[in-house]
């Protein structure tokens, strides 16, 4: 590097977490970069949207579980302030809800505190320069969510839905056969379908199931 460069700007960070070890940990964990600047650290959600304006933070680490604002509430109104700083969250918290309040609200990235110093330098790298940072755990969580188990019924057939209709109405097998016009072997292995389906090990059971999960 010539003598008339520059070097570029540090990436300013706030550290928000209301444990002070945890603060100070991180504060000397990013101390190491000499591309990152601890500018702040509060112990509260409320306390980061109270000093981001005057500390204008490139990036703010943000804790979930606080007092007074949990951390997806002042994520938004940190956000709201401060439309130029971007939210990263780091927590050890993994629950798809808290995941999903937390993206909701704004928040940029979403890291756990089990990451090193290096990881967790890199995450706020990325998150300054725009780009989405998911910990590994919480995307197989995000994944896990949105591929879980169909609801009760999904895989019922349209004629097995109409069976199950006439089940609750009370009818027999003979019965059935004789409404839809088809032999009674084949109603008996629709039944049998049917409850193999929804995990019922009777006929008023499915019954019951059906009309609590709205399938007739």
């Amino acid at each position: 590097m010539s003598d008339g460069a520059t070097m570029p700007p540090r990436i300013r960070v706030m550290v928000v977490d209301d444990h002070e070890l945890v603060r100070t940990g991180i504060r000397r964990s990013l101390e190491l970069f000499d591309d990152l600047e601890v500018v702040a650290e509060v112990a509260s959600g409320q306390a980061a949207v109270d000093r981001c304006a005057d500390a204008r933070p490139d990036v703010v680490l943000m804790d979930l579980v606080m007092p007074d604002l949990d951390g997806p509430e002042a994520a938004a109104e940190v956000l709201r302030r401060a439309p130029e700083a971007k939210v990263l969250a780091l927590t050890s918290f993994s629950d798809p809800d808290l995941i999903g309040r937390t993206l909701r609200a704004g928040a940029s990235g979403y890291v756990l505190k089990n990451v090193s110093a290096h990881e967790l330098a890199s995450a706020i790298r990325q998150t300054y320069a725009g780009i989405p940072t998911l910990a590994p755990e919480v995307t197989e969580v995000l994944v896990r969510a949105m591929t879980g188990p169909p609801p009760a019924g999904a895989t019922l057939t349209e004629r097995e839905r109409e069976i199950l209709s006439l089940l609750a109405e009370g009818l027999t097998n003979p019965e059935i056969a004789d409404r839809l016009v088809v032999t009674r072997s084949t109603v008996k292995t629709h039944v049998s379908s049917i409850l193999s389906k929804l995990g019922a090990s009777s006929r008023a059971e499915v019954v019951a199931m059906a009309v609590r999960d709205h399938l007739i």
